[in-house]
């Protein structure tokens, strides 16, 4: 079975590679989708974090990284895959969760979302906190991986 990860992972960080390395215990195929939204400037370019994620990815059989741009509900269509993962954290990312699982159910009657629930260590983690942190140069290597780690201090050697 394969399914679709979608998310900006801007930066990829523990909370999503849990949820990537369980997806690829329980489906054959995992594709990452990484949303390039042209209206959010990001810290990292679609490339740079396509590239952190493969790297970060790598021990990993059966996972394809890809980018995409638009609706989700139509990229969903063009790689013929209907079931989407969704992380949840907190209750605040449920209601907005079941919110665009209901609007990709309208726009695609055969998209299906699947909610995973985070670990409890990675509950308060987003990457927003991650950037913030790495921009006033503080430690974040508890946050996201290596690879990553060396990139925000690269993308933020000169400070904010």
């Amino acid at each position: 079975m394969k399914v679709i990860y979608p998310g900006s992972f801007d930066p990829v960080t523990f909370g999503h590679l849990d949820i990537i390395e369980r997806c690829s215990k329980k489906f054959g195929h995992v594709i990452v989708a990484v949303l390039n939204n042209s209206s959010k400037k990001g810290t990292f370019s679609i490339e740079e974090r396509m590239e952190l994620l493969r790297e970060t990815t790598k021990h990993l059989g059966n996972i394809e990284i890809d980018a995409f741009s638009g609706l989700l509900a139509e990229y969903v269509e063009k790689r013929d895959c209907n079931i989407l993962i969704r992380g949840l954290r907190a209750v605040s990312d449920f209601e907005y969760e079941m919110q665009m699982a209901l609007v990709n159910r309208k726009l695609n009657k055969d998209v299906e979302t699947l909610f995973m629930v985070s670990k409890g260590e990675h509950v308060y983690l987003s990457s927003s906190i991650v950037r913030e942190i790495a921009a006033y140069g503080g430690n974040v290597s508890c946050f996201v991986p290596k690879p990553v780690e060396r990139a925000l201090r690269d993308k933020f050697k000169g400070g904010i």
